[in-house]
């Protein structure tokens, strides 16, 4: 049989896209922030199992992807090209759509610690900061230093090379739980969250995994943190 050519490949993907409970679910995505099978399924307005079918085939048409972070699985779009294809055709349906509403608190969505690194907004912030700057580069959902951006962090005091000795991946991107978009984690957002408590650019709660920016922050460093 001949290899399945670019117009059968354009029908399975019109296919995949045209159900209308995979359409909500792909348009969900094209905030940028990922969501669970449940949540997919609300949004679907169909059962579980059947998001779990719909599901299914919008991987098999890489049309999104799994993430798999602590005990949950996250979907988001399987890259811009699929974003930007929605995105054109929204514009000819002329349909609007929603925002991202995250429910969790407002103490810990602002920032908090994963582990032993920064989440939240400031997290995600920081996160984008410093690939904006060209400090980071990625390959997929591993990240290294660009020559400019080790400079640029030495200079704040962040020892770079004490990070690379860790017996863990260097640089990567977390799925941040309340934002559903990327934060800074490995080694480097570890070190990271430290030079920030040190600087006290942040503070840490004694009984929990908030976080809170401080003034010195404010008037120090608001665009790597989300506050300009």
């Amino acid at each position: 049989m001949d290899a399945p050519t670019a117009d059968t490949h354009l029908a399975r993907l019109a296919g995949a896209i045209a159900e209308p409970a995979r359409a909500r679910m792909l348009c969900c995505l094209l905030d940028g922030h990922a969501r669970t099978a449940t949540e997919l399924a609300a949004v679907g307005e169909v059962a579980a199992s059947t998001a779990s079918a719909h599901l299914a085939r919008l991987k098999e048409q890489r049309l999104v992807e799994s993430v798999a972070q602590g005990k949950h699985r996250y979907f988001r779009l399987a890259g811009s090209d699929v974003a930007a294809m929605l995105e054109g055709l929204l514009v000819v349906a002329g349909a609007p759509r929603g925002e991202f509403q995250p429910r969790t608190p407002s103490r810990l969505r602002a920032a908090r610690t994963c582990y032993d690194h920064m989440a939240g907004k400031a997290g995600v912030a920081l996160h984008d900061r410093l690939h904006a700057q060209g400090w980071l580069q990625a390959d997929g959902d591993v990240y290294e230093l660009t020559a400019q951006g080790a400079v640029a962090l030495e200079s704040l005091g962040l020892d770079i090379d004490d990070a690379r000795r860790s017996r863990r991946r260097f640089a990567c991107a977390c799925l941040d739980w309340s934002e559903r978009r990327p934060h800074l984690g490995g080694a480097l957002g570890a070190a990271c969250l430290q030079l920030a408590l040190r600087r006290g650019w942040v503070r840490q709660a004694l009984d929990g995994r908030e976080l809170a920016l401080t003034p010195r922050a404010q008037r120090e460093m608001p665009e790597l943190f989300g506050l300009a």
